[in-house]
């Protein structure tokens, strides 16, 4: 009996651990930060030489609208080159942004990156080397808390800005998002944990 009490407090403890992270993640992914700072920092997704994806392009264009509105003074955009590219995300991006008629001197190019911590950690990189401190960071929604947490722990002061129009709209297209970043978060807090 006490064997069997253990098992039923383990598995609610996991689940209730699960909830509540779950929660979080929610909670991040309708929570607007914005304010006045240096820099947006959109991260990274898809992009080919024909274009961005429609993903990176709404992360984009959130934070064309931050700028627009005078809440930054520059923008960086993110990602290195993908296999099959001739040209960095970044770079894509930038065009992107060019096209919607955002001067050049206020974009800069971070194109080192795969991953979100790369994103993050060279894009801090460049904006100390530019004299930049503070940072209002976008992405989709559900991936916002990930982000924040990588953010915090590269030592950039940064505030978080989910983008509205995500293309992640259906719960067909979220629920296999929210797994993946409950997966991700859970694991990058365990490893923070021992490292």
């Amino acid at each position: 009996m006490k064997k069997r009490t253990i098992i039923v407090s383990a598995i609610f403890i996991f689940l209730f651990y699960i909830l509540e992270n779950i929660i979080s993640i929610w909670a991040y992914s309708i929570r607007d930060d914005s304010r006045e700072a240096d820099v947006v920092i959109v991260l990274g997704a898809a992009a080919y030489d024909g274009g961005v994806s429609p993903v990176y392009r709404e992360r984009l264009n959130h934070g064309i609208d931050l700028y627009r509105q005078g809440l930054v003074k520059k923008i960086i955009v993110t990602g290195g080159v993908a296999k099959g590219n001739k040209h960095s995300d970044a770079y894509t991006a930038k065009e992107y942004v060019l096209s919607q008629g955002i001067s050049e001197e206020d974009i800069l190019m971070e194109e080192a990156s795969v991953i979100t911590l790369e994103n993050l950690e060279n894009s801090k990189a460049l904006m100390e080397q530019n004299g930049y401190r503070t940072a209002i960071v976008v992405s989709d929604p559900l991936h916002m808390k990930r982000a924040m947490l990588l953010a915090e722990d590269t030592g950039m002061e940064a505030y978080g800005s989910p983008t509205p129009t995500t293309m992640y709209r259906s719960l067909k297209t979220k629920l296999p998002f929210l797994a993946r970043e409950l997966f991700y978060c859970v694991g990058y807090k365990w490893y923070r944990i021992f490292h």
